[in-house]
C-alpha cells in the first residue's frame, strides 16, 4: 500500500530521514513512533506532498484517498451532521449530479448511490460524532456555535466518516477526553483501511495498531504488534547488538594482539598479515548510545498534614450563582491517588478550581488545612505562556531569592539544559514546556498536586518518567487525563463526574472503559434531535372512541387488505428501482427511463399511502382489542 525506498528528507536546516526504507502492507494500522522532535509530522508533511524529498521516493496505489486531521473545521452555519456528511465526497457530488444528470446518466449515479450505501450515511455519521462526545441533540447545531477543540473533533469525526484509504492522524487523543479516546481504540481497531496515527498513547498503539513504525537516527523500521511488543523486540535487539560488539571487540582484541606480537619477526610475518586482513574485515557493531530521558523532579512535602486533607459535605461549586456541582459528599487523605472521570462538560475542571482554591463553595461546607500547599497544572498554562518569556526569566520570578547558578542548576534538572535556558518560550518545544511548568508547579513541595491532563505534550519515555516520579512523591493527587495507561498506574481510586455531581466509582478502568463504550452504543442508536422533532410536530390525535367487540372483526380484515396493499405498491417501487439502476436503459430507451421516473414518483407516493393506512388501521385494531 505505501512503499518508502532510500528515501532523504531535509527541512527546516536538519535532516530528518536519511535513505529510509520501509513498506507498509494493504489495510495496515501504524503506529508512527519516536521522541519529539524526531521528523514524525515532517514525514506526515511529506506524504501529503507539502514537502518534496531530497533523495528516493515513496509510492502508493493510483487514485488512493488520503485524509489528515491538521486543523479544526471552521466555525461555519452548517450543522455538525451535514458538516461530516460533506467530508464523503463521492456522495455529496453523486447526490447533487443526480438533480441535473441526464437520462442516460442516472442509472449509473443510482447504482453507485445503492452500492455506497448513501441512504445509511446519516446515521453512521451521527453514530461517529456520538462516540466522540457530542450528544444527540448537537448534531443539528452550527458549527459555530463550538469551541475550537469541539471543531478539532469534527474534523476528526468528518476523517473517519469518509474512510480515506490512507488516514493520517497526529496526536488524535490531545483533544479528546478520556471516554472519547477510548471509542477512538475502538473504531481504529476496526477501520476497513490503512491509518498511521502519530501517538504516545500506550493504551491506543496496544488496542489499535498491529504495527509500529519507529523514527530514529532518520532511520524507519517497522515492527509488528503494539507497542509494548515494540519495547520488547528493542530490548531484545539491542542485548543482542550489545553481545555481538563485546564479541567483534574481544576478537579484534585478540587478533590485534597477536599482529603486534609478531609483525617484526620474519618467521610470523606471513600469519600476522593474514590476522592483520582478518582484523580488517570484521564488522563494525556500534555501541548502544542511551537515550537520556531528564527526570521529573516533584518534591514531597516535608511535613504531613493530620487527615483528612480535604472534606466536602453537601457542596455545591459553579459560576455566576449557577451551580455546576451539587451534593460534593467526598474526603481526601494525604496518601489518595485520585482519577477523576467523567465526559467532557462533566465538571472536572470546575472541582479542580474548587480544591486548588480558585473558586469558593456556594453551599455546604468545604474543610481544609489552612497550611495545605497545593501545586495546579492544567493544560491551559502552556498556551497561557507569554511566547516572548524565556525560561531563566520565569526562574528568576519563581526563584527571587536565589542565585542565578542555583536557578540554572534548576532548569538543568527540569530537562533544559544552558542553550534553551535563554531561548524564548516560542522556540521550545510542547514537551519541553509542559516539562518546564510541571516542575515548577511541584517546586514548593505542595502536599497535593492537581493534573489536568499533564502528559498532551510528552512523548512515551517522558510519560514514563513522570510517572516514576509520580510514584515517588508522597502527597496526594487528583489526576484527570485521557491517558489510560497513566491513570491505571497512577490512581488507586477512582471518583466519576456525572449528573451534575461527583461519586466514588465502583469498579476499575476495564469497568469504566466498558460502561463508555455501552453508553455510546445506546446514544449512537436514539433518535437524532431532528427526527424527535419530526415527531413531536406530528398533530396529536384525539383517542379513537371504544369500539364494540362485534367491531373488530371488520377491523383486522380491512387491516390486512392494507397489508397485501402495501406489498404489492412496495414490490412494484422495487421492480421500478431495478430497472432505472441499468445504464443501458437511458441509452437504449430513453423515453422508457423517463415513463419509470414518473412511475416512481407516483408508486412512492402509493407507498407512503399504504404505509399510513395499515399504520391507522394497525392502532385502531389494538384499541378495539384493549
Amino acid at each position: 500500500m505505501l512503499k518508502i525506498e532510500d528515501l532523504t528528507l531535509d527541512a527546516y536546516g536538519r535532516r530528518f530521514l536519511d535513505k529510509a526504507s520501509v513498506m507498509l502492507p494493504t489495510g495496515a494500522k501504524v503506529g508512527l513512533v519516536g521522541r519529539n522532535g524526531v521528523g514524525k509530522s515532517t514525514l506526515f508533511k511529506l506524504l501529503k506532498g507539502e514537502l518534496q524529498p531530497a533523495g528516493g521516493d515513496f509510492s502508493m496505489p493510483r487514485n488512493a484517498r488520503m485524509a489528515t486531521v491538521d486543523q479544526e473545521h471552521p466555525a461555519t452555519p452548517v450543522s455538525l451532521l451535514d458538516t461530516v456528511l460533506a467530508a464523503d465526497i463521492e456522495r455529496e457530488t453523486l447526490t447533487q449530479r443526480l438533480e441535473t444528470a441526464e437520462p442516460e446518466e442516472m442509472g449509473e449515479i443510482w447504482a453507485r448511490l445503492i452500492e455506497i450505501d448513501a441512504d445509511a450515511a446519516p446515521s453512521r455519521a451521527a453514530e461517529i460524532l456520538v462516540g466522540l462526545g457530542f450528544s444527540q441533540e448537537d448534531l443539528s447545531r452550527p458549527m459555530a456555535e463550538f469551541s475550537g477543540g469541539w471543531r478539532m473533533r469534527v474534523a476528526l469525526a468528518a476523517a473517519l466518516f469518509a474512510e480515506p484509504d490512507l488516514m493520517l492522524l497526529d496526536e488524535p487523543t490531545n483533544y479528546l477526553d478520556l471516554e472519547g479516546a477510548l471509542w477512538l481504540e475502538q473504531r481504529l481497531k476496526k477501520y476497513p483501511h490503512m491509518a498511521i496515527v502519530i501517538s504516545h498513547d500506550r493504551e491506543l498503539l496496544n488496542n489499535s495498531v498491529g504495527y509500529i513504525l519507529h523514527l530514529k537516527d532518520a532511520k524507519l523500521e517497522l515492527y509488528t504488534g503494539g507497542y509494548d511488543d515494540f519495547e520488547r523486540r528493542r530490548e531484545e535487539k539491542a542485548r543482542l547488538q550489545e553481545a555481538t560488539r563485546n564479541k567483534v571487540e574481544a576478537q579484534r582484541a585478540h587478533l590485534q594482539s597477536f599482529v603486534d606480537r609478531f609483525r617484526a619477526k620474519a618467521s610470523k610475518a606471513a600469519q600476522a598479515q593474514s590476522r592483520l586482513k582478518m582484523l580488517q574485515k570484521l564488522p563494525v557493531v556500534s555501541a548502544l548510545v542511551e537515550e537520556h530521558v531528564a527526570p521529573f523532579t516533584l518534591p514531597s512535602p516535608p511535613r504531613p498534614i493530620a487527615p483528612p486533607l480535604l472534606r466536602l459535605e453537601k457542596a455545591q461549586v459553579g459560576y455566576d450563582g449557577h451551580a455546576i456541582l451539587k451534593n460534593l459528599n467526598l474526603r481526601m487523605d494525604i496518601d489518595d491517588r485520585i482519577g477523576l472521570l467523567g465526559v467532557n462538560g462533566a465538571g472536572k475542571s470546575t472541582f479542580a478550581k474548587l480544591v486548588a482554591g480558585a473558586l469558593d463553595v456556594m453551599a455546604g461546607e468545604f474543610h481544609r488545612d489552612k497550611r495545605t500547599q497545593v501545586g495546579w497544572f492544567h493544560q491551559h498554562q502552556i498556551e497561557a505562556l507569554d511566547p516572548e518569556d524565556t525560561p531563566l526569566e520565569i526562574i528568576r520570578r519563581a526563584m527571587p531569592d536565589a542565585s542565578e547558578s542555583s536557578r540554572r542548576s534548576k532548569l538543568a534538572q527540569f530537562g533544559l539544559n544552558f542553550e534553551k535556558q535563554d531561548n524564548k518560550v516560542a522556540s521550545l518545544s510542547g514537551g519541553e514546556r509542559a516539562r518546564l511548568l510541571l516542575n515548577l508547579v511541584a517546586m514548593a513541595s505542595p502536599h497535593l498536586l492537581i493534573l489536568d491532563e499533564p502528559t498532551n505534550h510528552l512523548d512515551i519515555d517522558s510519560r514514563r518518567a513522570l510517572l516514576d516520579a509520580l510514584n515517588d512523591y508522597q502527597g496526594a493527587v487528583i489526576l484527570i487525563t485521557h491517558d489510560r495507561s497513566l491513570m491505571e498506574l497512577v490512581a488507586d481510586r477512582l471518583w466519576l463526574a456525572a449528573d451534575g455531581t461527583i461519586k466514588p466509582f465502583d469498579g476499575d478502568m476495564d469497568d469504566y472503559a466498558k460502561l463508555v463504550l455501552d453508553r455510546a452504543r445506546v446514544a449512537a442508536r436514539a433518535p437524532t434531535q431532528v427526527e424527535r422533532v419530526k415527531e413531536t410536530a406530528k398533530p396529536v390525535e384525539a383517542p379513537p372512541p371504544p369500539k364494540p367487540r362485534v367491531a373488530i372483526e371488520p377491523l383486522k380484515r380491512k387491516l390486512e387488505a392494507a397489508e397485501t396493499t402495501l406489498a404489492r405498491v412496495s414490490r412494484q417501487l422495487e421492480e421500478i428501482d431495478a430497472a432505472l439502476a441499468d445504464p443501458a436503459l437511458y441509452v437504449k430507451e430513453p423515453a422508457k427511463a423517463q415513463s419509470l421516473t414518473e412511475r416512481r414518483a407516483k408508486a412512492q407516493g402509493q407507498v407512503e399511502a399504504a404505509e399510513a393506512e395499515w399504520m391507522s388501521l394497525a392502532e385502531q385494531v389494538e384499541a378495539a382489542s384493549n
